[in-house]
């Protein structure tokens, strides 16, 4: 997975991009301190194979991954080349979704671009540009489909006239991800790789106090308002805080938050976020070698899960041997699940749940 914070200049990208990939990237008082895109690897926090690692004491630990890419600040015609312009843009194309972090904070030491906070002015600026960057390439795509069909190619004269209405959809300032067509009309709009397509998670950046009371917030509850209308998800989160926690232990971490009257990390949260917005889940393998966790999507059935692991697995699919997470911890160990009969054999059809400790059986 791949994920791409945006949003204005100084709103604490970067700041929260350093909290939580610890990649010590440049944040400053100053609008375009990022210039290249940031990227670093983080791994999903997994209690579930924290277990399996005392279990197994395996060779190998490998948790899922998630990718984080930082890009610059986005400002007022950015679709047409101001600030860093296309440049920005293309790097949030080759993203999975985008983590729009929008600034809900008064400091008059943190400058802002456009002189005051208004989370929803703000939201407005990077959706408006994203949509004119996704206006632009429609139309190109409508000349190319309407230079195919000019000799009869029915596919490319109905894609043109899909483009068309797409394009007079979100000419009022609408995104792609609203508009509602036929399956293989949605199945064609995406292949355009529409940033405006992509799903979006909020984070709502507060100071200390602001999110230690967040439902109380006015900026926060602007940004939820927004962001429920838009289907999108929405995180409050304190960028400053998150940063501070990482030079914390655990117990002191633990602690912090408490005081702060959140549950979870910010990293833990948009994780979370992240995982629900795609629709994806997590199954793990274990063993004296290795406990993994493997990320699919939601309705993936035992054989393509199998695949994930390698081809072979797919194409010689005999069966899937699975334990529920929960029952394997309460069992304590694999040979007291068998005993309870809660190891269960599952076939092609089989739909994977999330944490389904699974050994497949193949043949080829």
């Amino acid at each position: 997975m791949k994920l791409g914070i945006v949003g204005l200049p100084n709103v604490g990208k970067s700041t929260l991009f350093n909290a939580i990939t610890k990649a010590g990237a440049q944040a400053a008082n100053y609008p375009f301190c990022t210039i290249e895109p940031n990227v670093g690897m983080v791994t999903v926090p997994d209690k579930r194979l924290d277990f399996l690692a005392e279990l197994y004491s395996p060779k190998k630990y490998s948790p899922a991954t998630i990718e984080f890419v930082d890009i610059a600040g986005l400002v007022k015609g950015a679709s047409k080349g101001d600030g860093l312009g296309n440049k920005f843009l293309s790097n949030i194309r080759s993203t999975d979704a985008i983590v729009h972090v929008v600034r809900c904070f008064d400091d008059d030491n943190v400058i802002h671009v456009e002189g005051s906070t208004d989370p929803e002015r703000d939201i407005d600026i990077i959706d408006m540009e994203l949509i004119l960057a996704d206006l632009e390439m429609i139309e190109r795509r409508i000349e190319k489909a309407k230079k195919a069909g000019k000799s009869g190619d029915k596919k490319s004269l109905h894609e043109a006239e899909v483009l068309e209405s797409l394009a007079a959809y979100m000419d009022g300032g609408r995104s792609a991800r609203s508009y509602e067509c036929s399956e293989a009309d949605a199945a064609l709009i995406a292949e355009s790789d529409l940033l405006t397509l992509k799903p979006v998670i909020f984070a709502a950046n507060m100071d200390e106090e602001g999110v230690s009371d967040y439902e109380n917030n006015g900026y926060y509850k602007a940004v939820k308002s927004r962001a429920d209308a838009e289907g999108a998800a929405v995180i409050p989160i304190c960028a400053q805080t998150e940063q501070e926690l990482t030079e914390l232990d655990e117990a002191d971490q633990a602690m912090f938050l408490e005081e702060l009257g959140l549950k979870e990390s910010g990293l833990d949260r948009l994780v979370k976020a992240s995982y629900a917005l795609l629709g994806l889940i997590s199954f793990l393998t274990c063993g004296s070698d290795e406990v993994r966790a493997w990320t699919i999507t939601k309705g993936t059935k035992a054989p393509q899960a199998a695949g994930k692991i390698h081809s072979d697995f797919e194409r010689g699919f005999i069966r899937a041997e699975i334990v529920a997470f929960d029952d394997l911890q309460r069992c304590g160990t694999m040979a007291a699940a068998r005993e309870k009969g809660l190891v269960r054999s599952e076939g092609k059809e089989y739909v994977m749940r999330d944490g389904d400790v699974t050994l497949f059986r193949f043949n080829v």
